[in-house]
């Protein structure tokens, strides 16, 4: 589910879930313990890169094996997912997002607790489209997204839920550069290099400052209490299973 390539001193953390590295509890699992990784030893490394498959980051959740799921269930995938929010947005390194592909819902929610997104160039949808698909995103997720946007155009993007093509996502700073499929990797690596390159106190020092709001989200811990009785709904839940309907569709 995960593969681990090391480029001198940058970890790669390669999501490799086929068909679309949909986010399971074990792959989120598998995710937390090597970003776990990176804060128990930062001395191993000088930055993260977190990375998917040619033209797919990750289709979001695994909404067909969610929805078999008990509540008990769901609120141990919660504390896993939400703690692998925290685990990025706190990294004692940067951390860079290597979006090969698509990448809605949860690979966006992943992406927005990184330092830096790299999107490939293509017929590629970011963004989170919750409204969409009848779920309310946590308030950690919209606090990280107009961190990014700002506040108006955050608004827009999540009351709406529309997914955005790689153009559009750079041009309301949902990613940071859109570069040809085949560069991804190569630009996330050399942005990773171009900081460490500098003077290393004084950049982690300063990244540590212009992140204090990211930390500040995970002072107090959320249970998922909220997010896990929009998610049992029967309204939501019947929305989700029209959203797995639709999908069957398409393949």
């Amino acid at each position: 589910m995960i593969e681990i390539h090391e480029h001198n001193k940058i970890k790669e953390i390669r999501l490799n879930r086929p068909p679309v590295n949909a986010l399971n509890p074990a792959l989120l699992q598998a995710l937390h313990e090597h970003m776990s990784a990176v804060h128990r030893e930062p001395d191993m490394h000088s930055a993260v890169i977190v990375s998917g498959q040619p033209g797919m980051f990750t289709a979001g959740l695994d909404l067909p094996e969610l929805l078999r799921y008990t509540r008990a269930q769901m609120q141990d995938f919660w504390r896993t997912f939400y703690d692998l929010w925290r685990l990025l947005a706190t990294c004692p390194v940067p951390v860079v997002a290597a979006i090969t592909g698509h990448s809605p819902a949860g690979g966006t929610v992943l992406s927005v607790f990184c330092d830096y997104r790299i999107m490939a160039e293509g017929e590629f949808k970011i963004g989170l489209n919750e409204t969409q698909v009848g779920l309310v995103a946590p308030s950690a997720i919209f606090i990280a997204l107009q961190r990014l946007l700002g506040a108006r155009a955050a608004e827009r993007h999540l009351v709406s839920g529309q997914l955005l093509g790689p153009a559009q996502a750079l041009s309301v700073g949902l990613v940071d550069e859109v570069v040809a499929p085949d560069q991804v990797m190569a630009r996330a690596i050399a942005w990773c290099e171009q900081l460490g390159k500098l003077p290393k106190i004084a950049m982690l020092g300063n990244r540590r400052m212009a992140r204090e709001e990211l930390y500040q989200l995970f002072s107090d811990a959320d249970d998922g209490s909220g997010f896990l009785d929009i998610w049992f709904m029967e309204s939501t839940q019947q929305a989700l299973q029209q959203v797995i309907a639709r999908l069957k569709q398409r393949v």
